[in-house]
């Protein structure tokens, strides 16, 4: 069944509850009325956006994680119980760019709650790379445009995410506003402080790095590296072939690179034959997409290391 007939079905039989919230569309500057002692029902497509939620929301929101731990969010699809859950949601918060997929069938089975894009006012990397351009800064559109989605691996994108995120909130909940933004506020000096510590400790260091797949483009772009990828999909699943290994190797041996990255996810065997052809070694470069032990300070933290490791000797 796909998940267009998934969604129509829900849109049958399901009665959408309609006792704590009145709200016409998707637009996050709407509000709704907030009844004693509620809370805002929050739903966040994956990890990142979860921790940003409940960092944000604290207890004044009752927040919950979509994508299950250890599924990859590239290719999840709801499940007819997860659409019912969503269907009960007042927001649902997405990281947009097309990275949501299932996005797009919720708003055409007249989700009554709010989607909060956490992309918007982020300049956007096209899939090619090829060119950028400026994504809509109205919160009340979302863009399901193919792009690079992985915004949230560059902190100071993150910091806007987490913006959106307690803009949002307070829209919905003007009564605990200044709660949101302070949190908000709180949560965001720590990721200046992780943008400055990235920046003080790889700014002497060499550029070229070799990243599993292309996920930290603007990482890169923010930091002045240059990422190479085995894989050239923004999606951890894609194929490598002979020829694949032949250039990675090759660029590795041409800019005397001699670590290789990985992902907590993926085999970490094409990454380790890379290695033992230019004698090097296998680390993990996260990008944070399957909720795991850490937090996304600790994980992005982690990452650093393991750049220094592979760029600052």
């Amino acid at each position: 069944m796909n998940i267009q007939t998934k969604f129509a079905i829900i849109a049958i039989v399901i009665v959408i509850p309609l006792s704590v919230i009145a709200v016409y569309g998707t637009n996050s500057n709407q509000q709704f009325t907030v009844t004693e002692n509620s809370k805002l029902q929050v739903i966040s497509s994956f990890y990142p956006l979860h921790e940003f939620a409940q960092n944000v929301g604290q207890d004044k929101v009752d927040a919950t994680l979509l994508v299950p731990i250890g599924v990859e969010p590239h290719d999840w699809e709801p499940t007819i119980k997860d659409v019912q859950k969503m269907q009960q949601s007042d927001l649902i918060i997405i990281n947009g760019i097309g990275f949501e997929t299932w996005v797009d069938s919720l708003e055409e089975n007249n989700f009554q709650g709010i989607v909060v894009d956490t992309s918007n006012g982020i300049s956007m990397k096209s899939s090619t790379n090829e060119h950028e351009e400026e994504h809509e800064e109205n919160q009340g559109e979302h863009n399901h445009s193919s792009g690079d989605p992985h915004i949230w691996l560059n902190p100071v994108y993150a910091k806007i995410q987490v913006q959106n995120i307690a803009n949002a909130f307070s829209n919905s909940d003007p009564e605990n506003q200044q709660f949101y933004q302070s949190n908000a506020a709180s949560y965001i000096e720590k990721l200046n402080s992780l943008d400055l510590k990235i920046k003080n400790e790889l700014s002497q260091c060499n550029d070229d790095f070799i990243a599993f797949h292309d996920a930290f483009s603007y990482f890169a772009d923010e930091y002045d590296l240059v990422q190479h990828t085995i894989i050239s999909s923004n999606d951890p699943h894609g194929e490598t072939t002979a020829r694949t290994l032949e250039n990675v190797i090759s660029t590795a041996k041409k800019l005397n690179i001699d670590v290789i990255f990985s992902e907590e996810t993926v085999d970490t065997r094409t990454s380790q034959i890379i290695a033992n052809e230019i004698n090097g070694k296998v680390l993990v470069l996260s990008p944070i997409e399957v909720a795991s032990p850490g937090t996304y300070i600790s994980k992005m933290t982690e990452n650093l290391e393991n750049l220094k490791e592979a760029l600052c000797q």
